[in-house]
């Protein structure tokens, strides 16, 4: 059964992070000499981002420093510590994103029957359900479906999540709202495997209104099905874990190659089932992991050099803001009044690739 998308949000902090900045902060806070600087200047120059968004000043880190200690000598603040800035700016962040989406979609929150959330940068409870619930006016017998730690690919989880509450309740009106500050999990201390977090990841919030599909329900997608594949001798490819100093992001340089060898015949072979070829999708809304995802992506599917423009373009705008950027991308092309079959596709922890349809 087909769901319908009938309203689209995002929302930004207000904190605007160059990558020039970026190295001035990693040159002070983090690189120990000159070599380590290098790397990471080699890194900015290469991640296809020039601007992010954070939601907690870059100056502000000084204050988690010592005065004078020398660079990679702290953590930073503890897991605690980020955990307390995630309850309180995740929650604003999500709040601007799902009030867009109800606007766009001609609803309040009083006609919302479900309430699906997605992060996988911070856990509070009770957290942004619940002030979902007191900001929007939410019924209090709403329902609740939390999509935790995925990673990038949450959106599309939130989006599977979505379509079947769909199907069981004709009557469902789906709030999803993904919402990450990757920045809280900035790496203080030199540690290779965990820098590319610090030049790549953003913060970021998006929300989508979701209902069972039905003539002239006024949407501006339907949401056709979704899938999933778990990549074969990818298990340590992409990791997310809780660390004593914030959460720990690494990502090997397989994941291309990966993507390169097995995401086509998977990919053709279910969009076959739906009716589709890589031919018919008009619209390639990719997860902008980094460049060499994307290139992957463009390669193995055998896409023409405008594609993934939107995607390059949100990664070089915004960074990687994990789950809520597919969103984003989504967005660009709605606001393009771009029409036809349109691929979702994410890649997480496992490696795993998430697929929607929208048409």
């Amino acid at each position: 059964m087909n769901a319908s998308i009938l309203g689209l949000g995002t929302a930004l902090p207000e904190h605007v992070f160059t990558q020039e900045e970026a190295l001035a902060f990693s040159t002070d806070l983090v690189c120990r000499d000159e070599r380590e600087t290098r790397l990471i200047r080699t890194m900015i120059r290469k991640s296809g981002v020039e601007t992010r968004r954070t939601c907690v000043h870059h100056r502000r880190a000084h204050e988690w420093i010592e005065p004078d200690a020398p660079p990679s000598s702290s953590p930073g603040p503890t897991t605690k510590q980020r955990m307390a800035m995630y309850a309180e700016q995740s929650r604003p962040l999500a709040m601007a994103a799902a009030e867009q989406a109800l606007e766009r979609a001609g609803l309040t929150g009083n006609a919302i029957t479900h309430l699906v959330t997605v992060s996988c940068t911070g856990f509070d409870a009770p957290g942004v359900d619940i002030h979902l619930f007191d900001e929007l006016g939410l019924p209090d017998t709403t329902q609740r479906v939390n999509v935790g730690f995925m990673g990038c690919h949450g959106g599309i989880n939130g989006l599977r999540t979505a379509r079947g509450l769909a199907a069981a309740d004709p009557d469902a009106r789906i709030l999803l709202c993904a919402v990450e500050l990757c920045s809280l999990h900035y790496k203080f201390q030199w540690e290779p495997d965990f820098m590319l977090g610090n030049v790549l990841f953003a913060d970021g919030a998006a929300a989508v209104v979701v209902s069972p599909e039905s003539v002239g329900d006024g949407r501006i997608a339907s949401l056709r099905d979704t899938a999933s594949c778990l990549l074969k001798d990818s298990r340590e490819t992409i990791t997310w874990q809780v660390g004593d100093a914030g959460f720990e992001m690494s990502l090997s340089n397989r994941v291309p190659g990966l993507i390169l060898e097995q995401l086509r015949p998977w990919l053709s072979s279910w969009l076959e089932s739906k009716g589709h070829s890589l031919d018919t999708i008009d619209l390639w809304a990719v997860h902008p992991g980094g460049p060499k995802i994307l290139d992957a992506v463009e390669q193995a599917l055998g896409l023409g050099p405008e594609a993934l423009s939107n995607s390059r373009t949100v990664l070089n705008e915004y960074g990687n803001m994990s789950s809520p950027t597919v969103f984003f991308v989504l967005e660009r092309f709605l606001q393009q009044r771009e029409i036809g079959p349109c691929v979702m596709l994410g890649f997480g922890p496992g490696l795993v690739a998430e697929v929607a349809l929208l048409e």
